[in-house]
């Protein structure tokens, strides 16, 4: 009398589960609730306008605009005031012919070319930092949208393992039924609550690691770590697209990257740097006027003339050796050290290209792999294994391994979803082209 009862519940159980492990879209009203979801593009562009690094290195750059100006104007002219030759007996202006009470301006002018050397150095400087920001702004745009995609990983997860439990109850109470009218085996209980304890389990794994990975997502949008985030059910977008040649994208990346171009304006400064320590072992030049008042008058000539005086004086490097010529040797340490240093970041970063495109295309590979064979396959078993089980063909551990085996496919579905949508992120990070990611 049970077994029409059975049979039901096993058609509507195969509905169900292949509904939830299909990777197939839900309707736009199921998405609607109280909490807003956070889609994967406001979620960049909170990152963008709000995460703290990267406004202080917006402000970094823009602090370092107002350099050059200042690095090529001239030293300040001095004015000095001076009383000279006073008399100490009377402190009278007049008494004494050398007396008198002088006005002088001088000027220091460097060398010519240096101060165009230091205002192109520090323009160059500028460029580099604001190649730097933009650098960052890549890989802040590639962490946020990798680590949405954890989250949303992790989401699919837990949704499909407490789906998993609603069913494994019902086969306990199925394995129950049937051991109380003689048709089944008590061993069948204990595996399917063994089973369902092992989903649990998985779950409260999945519910820490999602807390794990809200707080990193919070941090990256400057928020408190335990800010909710609720996700949509739909992702953006399941297209998983064929790369380009890899030795396309490391071209592209070693013309385009900021963070190349950040590195060679900074090699270009070492070079600037180069000419304006050689420039360094010329001396620079102070020029001076000053004008002297003298008062009373000579007994012979009458009334004393004042003193107009002209001064050019010039240092003398004589410790260039022990100075100039070593800041000059040090500047071409620092410009080596440069041109290494961005030989070594093109080598880092078409490796790193290589090593992103290959996790890429096997997760890519993986996740068609689930979608279009795997998974209809398990869909396939599970319902053969229901239909031997109805008739006592079939025992009830290959219907529990058959529903472990959906299960599993599908959770492994979404993570190498997941998996490639994170490395085709690092890899638009990395390339610094956008429109790879899709």
């Amino acid at each position: 009398m049970r077994m029409p009862i059975i049979r039901t519940f096993f058609q509507v159980l195969l509905v169900v589960t292949m509904t939830l492990a299909s990777p197939t879209k839900t309707n736009a009203s199921e998405l609607l609730s109280e909490t807003e979801h956070l889609e994967i593009g406001q979620a960049v562009q909170i990152a963008l306008g709000s995460n703290s690094r990267l406004l202080a290195l917006n402000a970094e750059a823009e602090v370092m605009k107002f350099s050059p100006s200042q690095m090529g104007a001239l030293p300040d002219p001095m004015l000095s005031i001076n009383a000279m030759n006073l008399p100490t007996d009377s402190f009278d202006l007049d008494q004494e012919p050398m007396t008198q009470l002088q006005l002088m301006l001088t000027q220091k002018l460097p060398f010519p070319g240096k101060r165009q050397l230091r205002r192109e150095v520090a323009k160059t400087m500028v460029s580099a930092a604001q190649k730097q920001t933009d650098e960052y702004r890549d890989v802040l745009t590639g962490k946020v949208r990798e680590t949405w995609w954890q989250l949303f990983a992790a989401d699919r997860g837990l949704k499909i393992v407490e789906s998993n439990k609603l069913l494994l109850r019902d086969l306990v109470e199925i394995a129950k039924t049937k051991y109380a009218v003689g048709k089944g085996l008590q061993q069948d209980v204990f595996l399917a609550e063994l089973e369902l304890s092992r989903l649990v389990k998985r779950e409260v794994e999945l519910k820490g690691k999602r807390r794990r990975i809200q707080a990193i997502l919070n941090g990256l949008l400057d928020r408190a770590p335990e800010h909710p985030i609720a996700l949509p059910e739909i992702p953006p977008t399941k297209t998983l697209p064929v790369l380009e040649p890899v030795n396309s994208l490391a071209r592209f990346a070693v013309e385009r990257r900021d963070l190349i171009q950040a590195i060679e304006f900074k090699l270009k400064a070492a070079d600037k740097k180069v000419e304006l320590a050689d420039k360094n072992r010329w001396p620079d030049f102070q020029l001076g006027i000053g004008y002297a008042d003298r008062q009373g008058s000579d007994p012979v000539r009458g009334s004393r003339s004042d003193f107009l005086s002209l001064m050019f004086s010039v240092n003398l490097p004589l410790y260039s050796a022990q100075k100039q010529d070593k800041a000059l040797q040090q500047q071409i340490h620092d410009r080596d050290h440069m041109r290494y240093r961005l030989s070594d970041t093109i080598r880092a970063i078409e490796t790193e290209i290589g090593v992103q495109a290959a996790e890429y295309i096997a997760a890519r590979k993986q996740a068609l792999l689930l979608k279009n064979e795997i998974i209809p396959q398990a869909e396939q078993t599970i319902s053969a294994l229901l239909a031997g089980y109805e008739v006592n063909k079939i025992d009830f551990l290959n219907v529990l391994n058959g529903q472990i085996m959906l299960y599993n496919a599908s959770i492994d579905y979404w993570n190498a979803m997941a998996s490639a949508k994170q490395a085709l992120a690092r890899l638009a990070a990395g390339v610094g082209k956008e429109a790879i990611y899709e």
